[in-house]
């Protein structure tokens, strides 16, 4: 299926999000995303542009916009669990490696979340090293500590 590419313009700058009539695919922030052409966002995109705007405001929790997860089925299972994180909470690699079941997987999560296409939404940020800290983020530990501060989970 393909995938069309779409600009969101948000208080934090401009993100690129893949999607197609599905669902949302992926989520670039800004400045980690390569020159491509891009379309105005419809259906998906321009649902999670009006979420992604509010959640950044601080006056969403959730996002409710479906997405298409795409990656090995260890990959697939990291990310819904990812997805059962509360907002303004924060679970270590080990925690999320039990929650599925694979408590000796705790590298191997943390292989996975590292490839979660759909950061924020699928909410990778909210996985910590249980040695303290932020741990590393894609994007950049400015990001990620943004992120958890935005959810009071971070002062």
């Amino acid at each position: 299926m393909d995938v069309c590419y779409s600009l969101i313009e948000t208080v934090w700058g401009e993100f690129l999000v893949g999607w197609n009539e599905r669902g949302i695919v992926s989520l670039k922030f800004p400045g980690h995303f390569p020159q491509i052409p891009v379309s105005s966002p419809r259906g998906p995109a321009l649902r999670l542009a009006q979420e992604l705007r509010e959640y950044l405001a601080g006056v969403r929790r959730d996002f409710t916009v479906p997405l298409v997860l795409t990656g090995t089925e260890f990959q697939r299972l990291v990310w819904e669990a990812l997805l059962e994180i509360p907002y303004g909470k924060t679970v270590t690699y080990g925690e999320l490696a039990r929650w599925i079941g694979r408590p000796r997987a705790a590298r191997a999560v943390g292989g996975a979340v590292g490839a979660n296409p759909i950061p924020i939404v699928v909410p990778c940020h909210r996985v910590v090293p249980k040695t303290g800290g932020i741990g590393n983020y894609g994007p950049g530990p400015h990001w990620k500590r943004k992120l958890l501060r935005l959810e009071g989970a971070l002062r």
